[in-house]
């Protein structure tokens, strides 16, 4: 048996209330508050990564009035407007549902719920499953073997079981109930004296509001009868409308609400603006290395004519790959340059792996290296560059020309940051998403060592280090200067990192 399509029906306006609600005073360093953004976000994230769907819309309430409105003036009446907070956000999220590609759906008129319903009902008779996405307990009315609620927050999924045993009726009776007790939260009156509790007995008894007026004789209860007899019209209009509508005038092909690719560029620049430092991390990088010059070196007379580049450049990015992120136990993999941006060259030496390609001899390239990398006239940079110095002491090349590290100046020009790696600095300097350590060996227990990892992987990624690090010392430079923190720089921590390494090394 074929299995069924499944269509997520996200309330998109819920979601950024509850957003809104759950994340208080969070805002980017120029005090736009972005709470209710960065959770929406997060919610997205998560349902895209725990139902990876492959049909999904995202469905809004249109701003003005709807059809409920035109019948009952104080429908809503009760609710405050939208939090100034919260209305300058909207924009933003309105962006962010763009940059995931999320179909979008809103009709003037309609409230997102009938736009849902309508979906559901349609989408079912085309053969989907249908999910709702949403916490709002409206929807239980339109659940059916086919079309089940996915609360997000509570980690819950209902189904016409859980209907009956939180109310003791089907799915389609819980707009008698809600018609009969009312709903405070959207000012609908119900019926005076009928709670909750009353209404789902009196609907189990007789079934719906029609029947139980069909037969209010049989109402024992005094006060009870009067006030249904009273408020009969309250009744009636209350369950019209709680009654979600399934007929809205809709046109569309199942197949627009088919998922595709992100932008994971714009999302890129929006995270940025809103300083959603975490969430840059989810954007996969971009392995387009196209327009790059990333070249591996396997042969000793390429590695001559590079090592004379180098000499002649008078200044370059040093990259070590190594087993261990301890610069005392490290082994050397192999190391990278970089002259000028978006060139680089790796030089591999001990990968080890079935069917590895030939490599140079760590040795021999150590011999053919150790005179430029000694030269003090000849300059050096790069990130973290107290773990290369270490490292290449003690495979017997003394650095010298060290002018510049590229993670000390980004602590430098903002102490108060968290992070200050390669891939921090690359996003909040270059607006680049680097390809992370991780997604070249993988995590936990499944981690490779570097030298495990297969040459066509490691030498993109180390060429990548040493292109963003040289990038990030002209960007950083600048900026240095422009803070006037370029003298502190040079002449006070700089110097230091020689003093720490010695200390390091003698333990």
């Amino acid at each position: 048996m074929e299995n069924k399509k499944t269509l997520y029906l996200i309330d998109g306006s819920s979601y950024i209330y509850r957003a809104y609600h759950a994340i208080r005073g969070l805002s980017n360093s120029e005090g736009f508050p972005t709470n209710a953004v960065y959770g929406f976000t997060r919610m997205l994230l998560k349902m895209i990564d725990e139902q990876n769907p492959e049909y999904v819309v995202l469905i809004f309430d249109a701003k003005g009035p709807t059809f409920r409105h035109e019948i009952y003036k104080d429908y809503k009446a009760n609710r405050p407007p939208m939090p100034e907070d919260l209305s300058v956000q909207i924009p933003y999220i309105k962006e962010i549902v763009s940059g995931f590609n999320f179909p979008v759906l809103e009709m003037p008129g309609y409230e997102a719920d009938d736009l849902i319903g309508t979906l559901a009902r349609i989408a079912e008779k085309n053969g989907f499953t249908v999910v709702m996405v949403s916490g709002d307990k409206d929807f239980m009315q339109l659940i059916t073997d086919n079309i089940t609620v996915w609360d997000p927050m509570k980690e819950k999924r209902i189904d016409p079981n859980d209907v009956r045993e939180s109310f003791g009726v089907e799915p389609g009776q819980v707009v008698d109930i809600m018609g009969l007790s009312g709903d405070t939260s959207d000012n609908i009156p119900g019926v005076p004296g009928i709670g909750p509790k009353t209404a789902k007995a009196l609907i189990k008894s007789f079934g719906c509001i029609e029947s139980l007026y069909e037969q209010i004789h049989k109402i024992s209860k005094k006060k009870q009868s009067e006030n249904l007899v009273k408020y009969k019209h309250r009744a009636f209009l209350s369950k019209r409308l709680v009654t979600i509508k399934t007929d809205v005038p809709l046109s569309f092909s199942m197949e627009d609400f088919k998922l595709k690719n992100r932008d994971n560029n714009k999302l890129s620049r929006l995270f940025k603006i809103l300083e959603f430092r975490q969430l840059q991390h989810f954007i996969p990088a971009s392995l387009n290395f196209s327009k790059k010059n990333y070249q591996m070196i396997q042969d000793m007379n390429i590695l001559s004519d590079l090592v004379g580049k180098l000499e002649s450049a008078g200044l370059f990015a040093i990259d070590t790959e190594t087993t261990s992120k301890n610069p005392i136990a490290a082994k050397l993999v192999g190391l990278s340059f970089s002259m000028q941006a978006d060139e680089a060259f790796y030089i591999p030496c001990t990968h080890d792996y079935t069917g590895v390609p030939r490599q140079l001899p760590l040795p021999d390239v150590l011999n053919r290296l150790k005179p430029l990398l000694e030269n003090p006239g000849i300059k050096k940079v790069g990130q973290n560059i107290k773990y290369d110095w270490i490292v290449l002491d003690l495979h017997g090349i003394k650095l010298a020309g060290v002018i510049f590290d590229t993670m000390l100046a980004s602590y430098l020009l903002n102490p108060s940051k968290r992070a200050h790696s390669l891939d921090r600095i690359a996003l909040d300097f270059l607006d680049y998403k680097t390809t992370t350590y991780q997604e070249i060996t993988g995590k936990g227990n499944k981690a490779l060592s570097f030298a495990s990892v297969p040459l066509e992987k490691a030498a993109p990624y180390a060429c990548e280090d040493a292109d963003i690090t040289l990038k990030a010392y002209h960007i950083l430079t600048a900026k240095l200067d422009e803070f006037d923190l370029a003298e502190l720089f040079e002449n006070v921590e700089m110097p230091l990192i020689s003093v720490l390494m010695d200390m390091e090394l003698k333990g």
